[in-house]
């Protein structure tokens, strides 16, 4: 069984001189704030596509994390947050429609495992409004602790690593470096989001064969294809194919971009974007047939995201001019480190996939024809996109790329 699995941490420092009632929030509200994350996560990934390689991360995870923080945001500082996350709804209405998709994540799901975690790491001594951490607690379900980063930030961060891998059954491991807490960390918000699923229709093991994989145009390599015939939804865009393959249960499923060409990959990736990427999956139509090939692969990707995301348009929070006053009553923190770290593993029988972001703050200095179709010959043995949804809402869970499937 594969899966995959998120964190995102957080560091918020000083500068110097449970979960959501979900019958409360409406239906709109749900469907615009996974509008708007599904916006912010095509919008990284244009930002984070230039890198060489592999990319995984989950957008998921990444939003929640800032969502937290923006729930003590300011001024200027929110207003940039804002418009990167796509936060369009006024507080009152953004927080508890995050708050009940959380909780829709955390339900008993039948066929697979789900689950998102929230938590606060604050000082000791630190004094925090009443009104965030009831924020944080009605809306994220975080739970609060009290930590002493000014003595013992080393021991801290072996705290607050351990969570993170009992929240992503161990595949999120060292999420916060050493030196990324300092005595002067006066915060850390972390999220943690794990998913681990079987295929709705699992391919057959013995049915695996290494095969060329083509890197490029020029080069091939080797690594386990998966193959499977059978149906699936289906949508040919011209120059790409797509699929859809679902999760017991088809409350979620990985859809995968094809380009038709080998190194037709940078070319999709430049018309990827969150208008086209949902019409894309709007066009999906049942297939009949379907000859498909698939490799196995697994890999850990992890960034450190300020310097995107300030270049994403949002760079106040990264400063000492940053105001999250609504945190502590006093514009004296910042974030000082946004860190992402995301994992799967995908397989016969399904995906596994986990990742975890911290924020550190700190002080700041159909029917069958009567004549069938030929079968489609969908042959995922090129660099190609993928994506992990809610098939209910809509929602992007996890997302990236294939490019050496051996990496």
């Amino acid at each position: 069984m594969k899966f995959l699995l998120g964190a995102i941490l957080l560091v918020v420092s000083s500068c110097p001189a449970v979960a959501a009632k979900p019958g409360a929030v409406s239906a709109a509200d749900q469907a615009e704030v996974t509008k708007g994350n599904n916006a912010f996560a095509l919008d990284l990934y244009g930002h984070l596509r230039d890198q060489k390689g592999n990319l995984f991360f989950s957008p998921e995870s990444i939003s929640t994390a800032f969502a937290m923080a923006d729930g003590g945001a300011r001024g200027q500082t929110a207003a940039e947050m804002a418009r990167v996350f796509h936060f369009t709804l006024p507080a009152d209405q953004l927080h508890p429609a995050m708050g009940a998709l959380l909780a829709d994540m955390n339900a008993p799901h039948p066929g697979y495992d789900l689950h998102v975690a929230d938590a606060l790491w604050a000082q000791q001594d630190a004094r925090f409004l009443p009104n965030y951490l009831q924020l944080m607690q009605s809306d994220y379900g975080a739970d609060f602790h009290r930590v002493d980063f000014k003595t013992q930030p080393e021991a801290v961060r072996g705290t607050i690593n351990r969570w993170v891998e009992q929240q992503t059954n161990n595949r999120i491991q060292n999420l916060i470096g050493p030196g990324v807490l300092t005595p002067m960390t006066r915060l850390v918000l972390t999220n943690a989001i794990y998913f681990k699923g079987t295929w709705r229709n699992p391919f057959e093991k013995g049915a695996t064969q290494d095969g060329e994989f083509h890197l490029s145009a020029a080069q091939t390599a080797t690594a386990p294809l998966m193959h499977r015939t059978g149906a699936y939804r289906y949508y040919d865009g011209g120059a790409f194919q797509e699929l859809e393959l679902p999760y017991e249960g088809d409350d979620l499923a990985m859809v995968v971009l094809l380009p038709k060409q080998t190194d037709g990959l940078p070319a999709l990736e430049q018309r990827f974007t969150a208008a086209a990427a949902q019409q894309w999956i709007d066009e999906l139509a049942p297939a009949h047939k379907v000859i498909l090939t698939l490799p196995r692969f697994t890999m850990t990707q992890q960034f450190e995201l300020s310097g995107t995301l300030s270049a994403m348009g949002m760079p106040q929070a990264f400063t000492p001019a940053a105001d999250f006053s609504g945190m502590t009553g006093k514009p004296e923190l910042s974030i000082s480190a946004a860190i992402h770290k995301a994992f799967i593993d995908v397989n016969e029988e399904g995906t596994e996939a986990a990742a975890a972001t911290s924020t550190v703050m700190v002080a700041t200095a159909m029917l069958r024809p009567a004549q069938e179709p030929p079968p489609i010959i969908f042959r995922a043995d090129h660099p190609f996109l993928f994506m992990i949804r809610d098939t209910k809402t809509g929602g992007i869970l996890f997302m990236g790329r294939v490019e050496d499937p051996r990496k």
